[in-house]
C-alpha cells in the first residue's frame, strides 16, 4: 500500500487504475453535521435528555466495543438477514483492527496457522505477520475457491503438527479477482469448515452493492447456524472512508468462558485502541438512522455508479483488446476490481515504468500472494473514476500493453 501511494504522489498526472477507493464525487461535508446531529438527537432520548451523559458518550473515553453496536446490529439484520447479538460486536477502527483482534485471539502457539484464498487482500497477510502466524494458500478457482484444496491444506498442515485455525475468505467480489461465490459454493464452504473444525473469517466489504437475496447469494453469516463465521465489516465503503469504523461480530463461545469471542477481541483492543472514536461512530450511527438502518439503499447512487463503471471497463477492454493474442480478463457481476492477464510478467518495476511514461496505475498482482514474483497479471480498479478518466485511462494501459516491455 505504502509503495503505491509513493508511485502516485511522484507521478501526479497518472490516472490511477490501482486505487481501491470509494467514489469521490459523492462525498458532501455537510452530512458529517448532519450525521453527527442525528445521532446526538438519537441519544439524547435514549439518554432521556441527560445532556451531561450525552457529552461523556460523544466526547470523553468510551466503551470498548464501541456505542452503536446496537445500531449496527439492526443494520445487519435489514440489509444481511443476519441476527446479531449486539453484544457480541466490536466496533473497531477500520475493518484493518477487527481483523487483527480475531487474528491475535486465535494464535495461540506456534502451531496456530491460517489458511487464506490467495491471491488475497494484502491486508491479510499484513496482520497475520504481526501475530506471527504463517498463511497458508488456497487455490482460488473460477467459482472463488477451490474446496477440495482447502481440505487438502488442512490436511497437509495438521500432517506437519500444524494447527489451521481459520480460513480467511472475501465470498462477495474478492479483492483483487471480483469474484463472487456461489449459493451452492458458500454451502459447500460451511459444510468443509465444520468437518473440518475451522472457523471462516467472512470479510464483506463490497458486498452491499450487489444484488441482494434472492437474487444475489446470502451472506455465509446469513447461513451460519453453528456459529462458524466470524463476520468482519467496514463501513469505508459504504458509510465514510475517512471515519475509520469498521466492526466485527464474534459470536462464537469460548470454552471455560460465559462470554464470546468478543469479549477477549474487546480484551485486546483495550490495550491497543482502547476505543474506537465516538465522534466517528455517531457519524456512521446517524447515517444508519438517516437510512432506516439500511447502507444498501443509502448508496444506490453508489451502487449505480460502480456498475456502470464496471461495465464500461468490461466494454473498453473488449475495444481495445478483444483480438489481442495473450491478454484476457474476467467479467465479475459487482464490486470495484478485476483481473487483466497480460502477455509478460508485470511487477514493481513495470509499474513505475508504466506510471512516467505512460500515466496510468495498476496493481502488480504479486502484491495479493505476499512474495515478489511478478506475475502475467494486473488488478484494474474503476471504483473511484469518472468516465472521461476511465476512458483515457484505458487508452495509456493498452499504449504500455503494446508497447510490451523487455523483461
Amino acid at each position: 500500500m505504502n509503495f503505491l501511494n509513493e508511485i502516485a504522489h511522484r507521478f501526479p498526472d497518472a490516472i490511477s487504475l490501482a486505487a481501491g477507493r470509494p467514489f469521490e464525487g459523492l462525498f458532501d461535508l455537510d452530512d458529517v453535521h448532519r450525521y453527527f446531529d442525528t445521532y446526538r438527537r438519537h441519544l439524547t432520548a435514549r439518554l432521556g435528555g441527560d445532556e451531561e451523559a450525552v457529552r461523556r458518550t460523544l466526547l470523553q473515553y468510551g466503551r470498548t466495543k464501541g456505542i452503536i453496536h446496537e445500531l449496527i446490529a439492526e443494520h445487519l439484520r435489514v440489509d444481511e438477514d443476519i441476527t446479531a447479538d449486539p453484544q457480541a460486536l466490536v466496533v473497531t477502527v477500520g475493518c484493518q483492527e477487527a481483523l487483527y483482534l480475531t487474528l491475535r485471539a486465535l494464535r495461540r502457539s506456534d502451531q496456530d496457522v491460517l489458511l487464506a484464498v490467495t491471491p488475497s487482500y494484502v491486508g491479510v497477510h499484513g496482520a497475520a505477520s504481526l501475530v506471527d502466524m504463517p498463511v497458508l494458500p488456497v487455490r482460488e478457482s473460477p467459482e472463488g475457491i477451490d474446496l477440495d484444496d482447502l481440505r487438502a491444506q488442512a490436511a497437509r498442515a495438521r500432517a506437519a503438527g500444524l494447527n489451521p485455525r481459520a480460513c480467511y475468505v472475501i465470498p462477495d467480489f474478492a479483492n483483487p479477482s471480483g469474484i463472487r461465490l456461489s449459493l451452492e459454493a458458500r454451502q459447500r464452504l460451511l459444510r468443509i469448515a465444520a468437518e473440518e473444525d475451522l472457523l471462516l473469517l467472512e470479510d464483506n466489504p463490497y458486498g452491499l452493492f450487489g444484488d441482494r437475496a434472492p437474487a444475489g447469494p446470502p451472506t455465509l453469516k446469513a447461513l451460519d447456524d453453528t456459529a462458524r463465521v466470524v463476520y468482519l465489516g467496514s463501513f469505508a465503503k459504504t458509510g465514510l472512508p475517512g471515519a475509520r469504523v469498521g466492526y466485527v461480530l464474534a459470536d462464537q463461545r469460548v470454552p471455560g468462558t460465559d462470554g464470546p469471542l468478543a469479549d477477549q477481541l474487546a480484551k485486546i483492543k483495550s490495550m491497543l485502541t482502547v476505543n474506537t472514536s465516538p465522534i466517528a461512530q455517531a457519524v456512521i450511527g446517524g447515517k444508519l438512522l438517516a437510512h432506516g438502518y439500511s447502507l444498501r439503499a443509502a448508496n444506490a447512487r453508489e451502487t449505480e455508479h460502480y456498475r456502470s463503471n464496471l461495465a464500461q471497463v468490461l466494454a473498453g477492454l473488449q475495444a481495445r483488446f478483444g483480438s489481442t493474442e495473450g491478454v484476457s480478463w474476467n467479467a465479475p457481476s459487482g464490486g470495484f476490481f478485476l483481473l487483466l492477464t497480460v502477455p509478460f510478467p508485470v511487477g514493481d518495476e513495470l509499474l513505475e515504468l508504466s506510471a512516467e511514461k505512460f500515466r496510468v496505475l495498476w496493481t502488480p498482482v504479486h502484491h495479493f500472494y505476499a512474495d515478489a514474483q511478478p506475475r502475467n497479471v494486473m488488478r484494474l480498479s474503476f471504483s473511484h473514476l469518472r468516465p472521461k478518466e476511465i476512458e483515457e485511462g484505458l487508452n495509456r494501459l493498452a499504449d504500455f500493453i503494446r508497447y510490451r516491455p523487455s523483461t
